[in-house]
């Protein structure tokens, strides 16, 4: 049975790039489906057909601004996966099968208030806050923003000079300074970057000092998107530090989202 071509839930897109971070971390764009409508944070399923001709579909986030035309997202190859090692044999002009549905809740209407927003990831759980970073909105809805990145290895640092150096067209240079970016190496020690996972360098007071800032749940408000481990170790710190998980009916300063 061979895949389908057309459906009003999903549709093919074209592939317009292939960037490798690392032989097994890179990013697609794609061309976007028509109608299609996201709010910065949330994410959507990819399919590729597999070897019985049915499609193979995974969530991944959205890399680029709700405004913008194309449609990029960050994956890591997983060898034993059914789907991520498809996408990587992927070339620009091939299709790659989009969802109509964007979901997830990693987003900012979650929160009220706030002076500062927290955006910490692990690995891919970065792609979300690239997305919110691409969008006006955070840019005059927050004080200041601080993003962490922790991967295993040096390499893995994808969207690093980005970040460093940020820029895009739908945001004014003028708000750019808000944005305070640090780094994790968990593996080995890196010049310029802190050693070790988030939730050691918070307990330890190292982040808020590599940042110059304090947390404080008046005024902080969190996001976390990571692996299943990350995700576990920094709910039990923040709730435990006064953070409550917010839910639709009572808005709380921390929203985390797992990112397989």
């Amino acid at each position: 049975m061979q895949a389908q071509t057309t459906h009003t839930k999903y549709s093919p897109q074209t592939v317009t790039g292939m960037h490798f971070w690392t032989p097994t971390i890179f990013s697609i764009k794609t061309t976007r489906p028509p109608g299609l409508q996201f709010t910065a944070g949330q994410f959507v399923r990819l399919g590729l057909p597999g070897d019985d001709g049915e499609l193979i579909w995974r969530a991944y986030s959205f890399v680029n601004s709700p405004a913008e035309d194309t449609l990029e997202f960050y994956v890591i190859t997983i060898p034993e996966g059914q789907l991520t090692p498809r996408l990587s044999e992927l070339k620009v002009g091939d299709e790659l099968f989009v969802d109509h549905t964007a979901y997830g809740f990693l987003t900012l209407d979650r929160f009220t208030g706030g002076d500062d927003l927290w955006l910490l990831a692990t690995g891919t759980g970065l792609a979300p806050f690239v997305s919110i970073l691409r969008d006006p909105e955070v840019w005059h809805r927050f004080k200041r923003i601080f993003v962490v990145h922790s991967v295993r290895w040096e390499r893995d640092l994808a969207y690093y000079e980005q970040l460093r150096h940020f820029s895009h067209p739908d945001i004014d240079p003028a708000l750019v300074d808000k944005l305070h970016f640090a780094v994790s190496v968990t593996r080995e020690q890196t010049p310029g970057a802190l050693y070790g996972r988030i939730t050691s360098l918070l307990a330890s007071g190292e982040l808020e000092k590599a940042v110059g800032a304090t947390l404080d749940p008046a005024t902080s408000r969190i996001m976390v998107c990571g692996n299943p481990d990350m995700i576990k170790e920094l709910r039990a710190w923040f709730t435990g530090n006064g953070y409550a998980v917010s839910r639709t009916a009572t808005p709380g300063p921390l929203v985390l989202e797992k990112q397989w």
